[in-house]
């Protein structure tokens, strides 16, 4: 048999170049086999459900009542006691609320406003649940309860009477804290709750996008504008919590809801739910076990912490927004993943969805009315540039009688009515400028020269970017 002959190396190619090939050809197929098994090796699957919205019947249940981090889906409970206020007349849509230092101080996704800047409840609410801003989300916190910690403690009221026994919140914006906690379960009560309590509040969860002058924000929910007939809700991610959803949709005479909790990518987490959602509304005999009040007793304590899989070495904390903004259709690695625990996770593999159509942005602006000048708004990228506006008034809404959280747990009354006691003709401003009410021309120099107080900065220790 003839031997093959190693081909010539070039003129002046050390024979070792050989060796070196070699050697880089086996790191490069270890990598690749590395890769390769990663994709292969299923992944650890965290809760998941899903429930008919007008009935309350599991139709799918995993790990449903096992706590978890909550992540920003806790704006909902935000969303929950604002909507009571704005019923029980407390507030109206178009109610100021100014932006405290501590608002300002929070890490994003926010809005970055500079403290002093007022947003209407209006716009307050649909900053926090399309953007997922969490300044907004204390700005509404303090609107109402008065402060943050008034407001948790009137999240945990409502939580104990909702019955949602496995759920504790800390802060209004589900940023990272270990007495933060919540389960599938519990969020798919509050959702149903609040939509078949506020239907005429429902379309704050299924805005496709919102517009800060030239600025346009997307709703960080994938499913907005790619599934059909969903209606929206809420999205949460902090490396501890992985991605979570909390999503409903419509076909038909039905309507579901479904929660994901725990998935590795703002992709995954979306395909799962539309996966979920093909078997809920294709199978009308699918069901689980009974109702989302005799889901079994959860099997563990604490949340379990998903920061080394989510955000391990080498990963940095990934924003809500920038995992959104990725190409929503399966990559091929994910492709490749067939096999799983449960029966929704095989689709999932081969399970695409459409790039989002045109958006319909909403306009939101800053300051009491459209076109008030946002002297205040902190300049700096990726987020509301000093100066933009936008033009959109609230229509404004009944009132009824507001929620126990709202009678017992009451907003002090000197700062509920600050802003009413303020005489509008002390002062006023105009473009930055003192307007009649000033002493003297000197003073109004003063004023003018005098700088802005910078907001508290970013907190350099914490890890996470929730959204």
């Amino acid at each position: 048999m003839r031997r093959l002959q190693r081909p010539a190396l070039r003129s002046g190619q050390p024979p070792a170049v050989w060796a070196r090939l070699r050697r880089g050809g086996a790191l490069l197929l270890v990598a690749l086999a590395a890769l390769l098994g990663a994709a292969l090796a299923p992944a650890a699957a965290g809760p998941a459900l899903v429930a008919d919205l007008d009935s309350g019947r599991v139709l799918y249940a995993r790990q449903a009542t096992d706590p978890w981090y909550p992540a920003s889906v806790t704006k909902l409970m935000t969303a929950y006691l604002t909507l009571h206020a704005l019923r029980s007349g407390q507030l109206r849509p178009d109610s100021p609320l100014t932006v405290s230092a501590r608002a300002a101080a929070v890490i994003p996704s926010k809005m970055g406003f500079k403290p002093g800047v007022e947003v209407t409840v209006d716009n307050a609410l649909k900053m926090m649940l399309v953007k997922s801003a969490n300044d907004m989300a204390v700005v509404l916190a303090e609107g109402v309860g008065g402060s943050v910690e008034n407001f948790a403690g009137m999240m945990n009221q409502a939580a104990e009477e909702l019955g949602m026994g496995q759920s504790h919140f800390v802060n209004p914006n589900g940023l990272p804290d270990p007495g933060n906690r919540t389960s599938a379960r519990d969020l798919a009560v509050l959702a149903r709750t609040m939509l078949r309590q506020f239907p005429e509040y429902a379309h704050y969860f299924s805005i496709e996008a919102v517009q800060l002058g030239k600025r346009v924000f997307k709703n960080t929910n994938g499913l907005v504008g790619r599934y059909p007939g969903v209606t929206g809700m809420k999205t949460g991610f902090i490396c501890s919590s992985g991605f979570n959803v909390v999503a409903t949709a419509a076909r038909g005479n039905r309507r579901l809801l479904v929660v994901v909790l725990g998935a590795h990518s703002g992709v995954e987490r979306t395909l799962i739910a539309a996966s979920l959602f093909d078997r809920g509304f294709a199978d009308s005999g699918w069901g689980g076990p009974g109702t989302l009040d005799t889901l079994p007793l959860p099997t563990s304590a604490a949340p379990p912490d998903m920061r080394d899989s989510i955000c391990g070495a080498g990963r940095g904390a990934r924003g809500e927004e920038e995992a959104e903004n990725a190409p929503q259709n399966a990559s091929p690695l994910f492709a490749l993943f067939k096999g799983g625990a449960s029966d929704w996770e095989a689709p999932v593999a081969g399970r695409t969805l459409p790039p989002r159509a045109a958006l319909a942005a909403i306009p939101v602006y800053v300051g009491r009315y459209p076109g008030a000048p946002a002297t205040a708004v902190a300049a700096h990228r990726g987020r509301a540039q000093k100066g933009e506006t936008a033009s959109a008034y609230a229509a404004d809404e009944e009132t009824s009688p507001g929620a126990k959280a709202l009678q017992k747990v009451k907003r002090p009354a000197a700062r509920r009515n600050a802003s009413a006691q303020k005489a509008p003709a002390e002062t006023k401003q105009k473009a930055g400028k003192t307007e009649p009410g000033a002493k003297s021309q000197g003073k109004k120099a003063a004023d003018k020269k005098a700088p802005a107080k910078k907001p508290a900065g970013k907190n350099r220790n914490a890890s996470n970017n929730d959204g």
